[in-house]
């Protein structure tokens, strides 16, 4: 499976998450927001980066529960909630932020 940005492919599993961490672009992200009929704002930008920022860190997509809290202990407890989450990615904000920021499927993702 692939996807299409501005004239390059770029490969992805079964799933629509990026085969290769390292092709991940802010186009990348919008363009399969897109796919999902999601426009990406300043908060969906937030957790994006939130996540790459910790996968840069920990080398590991965290898993929904996981996300809730780092988000709540470094943006405050109004955006660590799983309500504020899933209302910026109603497919689940681990599973469908950790697409768009380009990281792998986390851990215990069904």
């Amino acid at each position: 499976m692939s996807i299409e940005v501005n004239g390059n492919v770029f490969e992805t599993d079964e799933e629509g998450y990026l085969a290769t961490l390292s092709d991940w672009s802010p186009d990348i992200a919008a363009a399969m927001a897109n796919e999902d009929d999601c426009d990406l704002g300043d908060n969906h930008w937030e957790v994006i980066n939130f996540l790459r920022n910790y996968y840069e860190e920990y080398q590991i997509a965290p898993a929904v529960r996981v996300l809730t809290k780092a988000i709540g202990k470094k943006l405050g407890a109004d955006k660590g909630n799983s309500k504020y989450l899933y209302e910026l990615f109603p497919y689940g904000p681990a599973k469908q932020a950790c697409k768009y920021a380009g990281l792998p499927k986390p851990t215990g993702c069904v």
